[in-house]
């Protein structure tokens, strides 16, 4: 047998053929006898258990019977032209159809012979028929490894019409696992074996998919999910070890006047423990001749905007430029805004380049840019076009990172001789399973405590017939000095989804509220830049009472004065973006609230949404509830798919096998960072294999 036995192409395999490969491998990626193998039960049916027909009820979902089929025919009718079979225990006998392929299951149906039959119960007219059912002689099924839980394999239409049944899957994958044995050879340390008394990793395939019983398939999967986990962290912390070798870092020796004139003099707040935690945490990496790249996270509010504008004084104390990347218009202008104020009487020159900046803005900015005239440049993607150049670029912060791809990210590495160093920042609190899954090879610092005098944002769930409570509510608001946001899921009516549209919300709280007694903003993605500029202003400067928007003001906006967020049709949004627009209002000394509008008939998942966010204001805890609805794969956003690919583990489900193995590989690197001792030359062999495809893009932020 080849060495390469299970790289061989499924073409090979028997049973498969040109044709079942081609839709294997254009369906489920099966290319290989591995990739079979790692084509997972995603359920299993006990078949220890056999029923006899009489001991059929109506709630069964599967039956299995041993019995003869003692006649076979066909029943004709103008709609349909069916085979029936007589099946027989001994006692009792039960009708069994097929409507489809007729003539080739006519054929090898041997009557008076011993059947292992397998198939859901079907009640109609009075009786019971199983329709289309798996048929097994009684010896040849006494001879396969099926005796115990019965795997069950994904499937659609289109497989399902080549023949590719859950049969077929179960015969391949037994050729395969049968003649494997030489070939799954074992890639964990004798000291990971014993400690958790894990299976060979043969014997975890064999079991994964053919268990004889339900003890068996549980050590299986507690092998391969350890080993699944335990090799995606060890590329994350050998990543991160290869980084901070392999790239040095600018070193930002000192802390100089800018950062302690601006400390002593000009914060007007004392920073949370946190905080200063976190700001000690990014001074560390600077002085480490090793290339920062840290993921800072913390809730709406916490604070992550102050630790940026501290560690970038450091970076301008040691004569190095900082770029600010920010993913909207609106959020640019808010930090540019922010900044600017915060360090305008210590003469640090903040500037801004968005899309809309204008050609002569745009000329004049790139020449301060280069000669060095700006220390801080805060933009949006237009930053990172070619004609962009620094003269000293040292620190990059990048808000709400997962809005940028890798590669658009990468194009900041390109702006000086040396990487620069990298703070990415996220408002969306990302579960810690989360965090080990995706950003694994990143440090993660986290401000987990909210400056003080910050309150608790009181959240509402309320419908339609709540509407002029609602309003008498608003209006009381108002005449306290208080500004409201209403927030409406789309710009335009839709056909299709009865959303409240903004337009037509927009005319309703006109004439609820008219414009000789009150001011009303709007606020949309489709409106000209200048036109979202000016609309911010008048409701910043408390010109307009209503801010009646899109999600636009999600992240970022922040209006102290706000104290209200009603969300409408909020049923419709996911957790995260409710607590993100609820982050907008509570920013400051006033009691705030959020009220979520929905329609009288909630989804399940909705009503869990809502009710998590009229329980909790933990961001963290939102988002844990997040990713249990919409899972990990969706929780941040598309330019985050691929990184999730697990193929038995589960982060929400196994969080617990996760930390055990993230603490073992950082043991063993701790003490063998090149894993060169001979306990670890299995797991160094693995990994060479499974990382000599590697991109670059590991090494990027």
């Amino acid at each position: 047998m080849k060495e390469n036995f299970l790289n061989t192409s499924i073409d090979y395999l028997k049973g498969v053929g040109p044709n079942r490969a081609e839709i294997l491998k254009k369906e489920f990626k099966i290319f290989t006898y591995y990739d079979l193998l790692i084509f997972f039960p995603f359920r299993y049916i006990d078949r220890t258990k056999f029923y006899l027909i009489n001991e059929i009820q109506k709630s069964n979902s599967d039956v299995q019977i041993i019995g003869r089929f003692t006649e076979i025919y066909y029943h004709k009718n103008i709609k349909t032209n069916r085979l029936i079979g007589t099946f027989n225990d001994g006692c009792n006998s039960i009708e069994v159809v097929w409507f489809k392929a007729a003539k080739w299951i006519e054929k090898s149906i041997k009557l008076n012979t011993d059947y292992v039959l397998y198939g859901k119960p079907n009640w109609y007219l009075n009786k019971f028929s199983i329709a289309h059912p798996e048929l097994d002689f009684l010896k040849e099924f006494n001879k396969k490894q099926v005796k115990g839980l019965l795997p069950v394999y994904s499937s659609n239409e289109r497989v399902l019409s080549r023949g590719i049944t859950n049969k077929f899957f179960r015969e391949v994958i037994f050729n395969i696992i049968s003649s494997s044995s030489l070939f799954l050879k074992e890639n964990l340390s004798k000291n990971i074996n014993e400690k958790y008394n894990f299976i060979s990793k043969y014997q975890a395939y064999k079991n994964i998919h053919f268990p004889l019983n339900q003890e068996l398939l549980s050590k299986a999967e507690s092998r391969l999910k350890y080993e699944e986990f335990f090799y995606m962290q060890l590329e994350f912390l050998m990543s991160n070890i290869s980084k901070k070798s392999k790239f040095k870092g600018f070193n930002f020796s000192k802390v100089g006047d800018s950062f302690n004139n601006f400390y002593s003099s000009h914060l007007t707040f004392s920073l949370t423990n946190a905080q200063k935690r976190v700001v000690k945490e990014i001074r560390k990496d600077f002085s480490s001749n090793a290339q920062m790249n840290r993921l800072l996270q913390g809730d709406v509010g916490s604070g992550k905007t102050i630790v940026a504008l501290l560690s970038s004084l450091i970076a301008i104390d040691n004569d190095f430029q900082v770029c600010f990347l920010a993913p909207t218009e609106i959020l640019a202008q808010q930090h540019f805004n922010s900044l600017n104020e915060s360090l305008s009487k210590i003469n640090i020159n903040v500037s801004i380049l968005t899309g809309s900046s204008s050609k002569k803005d745009r000329i004049n900015l790139f020449s301060n840019l280069i000669e060095g005239k700006i220390n801080i440049l805060v933009g949006t993607h237009a930053v990172l076009e070619d004609n962009v150049r620094f003269k000293n670029l040292g620190f990059v912060i990048i808000d709400e990172q997962h809005k940028f791809g890798v590669a658009q990210r990468s194009k900041l590495w390109k702006k000086n001789i040396n990487p620069p160093h990298v703070l990415v920042m996220t408002a969306t609190p990302i579960p810690r399973t989360l965090a080990m899954s995706v950003y694994g090879d990143l440090d993660i610092s986290v401000i987990d405590e909210l400056p003080p005098g910050r309150k608790v944002v009181k959240t509402f769930h309320r419908t339609d017939r709540n509407r002029l409570e609602i309003f008498k509510f608003l209006k009381d608001e108002i005449k306290r000095g208080r500004q409201i946001y209403i927030v409406y899921p789309l710009i335009e009516e839709s056909k299709k989804l009865d959303y409240k549209d903004l337009m037509d919300g927009y005319e309703s709280i006109s004439r609820e509220f008219p414009n000789n007694m009150y001011q009303i903003s709007i606020l949309h993605g489709r409106m000209k830049s200048e036109d979202k500029a000016i609309e911010m202003k008048r409701f910043k400067d408390g010109k307009t009472n209503i801010m009646v928007s899109t999600t636009v003001i999600e992240v970022g906006v922040n209006i102290p004065n706000a104290s209200v967020m009603v969300i409408e049709s909020s049923e419709k949004f996911g957790l995260s973006q409710l607590h993100q627009l609820r982050g907008r209002v509570g920013r400051g000394s006033e009691n705030s609230y959020c009220i979520l509008m929905t329609s009288n008939k909630l989804s399940s998942d909705a009503r869990k949404r809502i009710k998590t966010m009229t329980s909790t204001n933990d961001g963290f805890k939102v988002a844990e509830v997040d990713m249990e609805i919409r899972g990990p794969g969706n929780l941040l956003g598309t330019q985050q798919s691929g990184l999730l690919n697990l193929k038995i583990a589960n982060i929400i489900t196994d969080k617990e096998i996760l930390e055990s193995a993230r603490e073992d590989v950082k043991e063993i690197i701790s003490m063998d960072s090149n894993l060169i001792k001979i306990e670890n030359k299995l797991i160094k062999e693995e990994y060479n294999k499974k990382t000599k495809n590697t991109l670059l893009w590991k090494h990027i932020s």
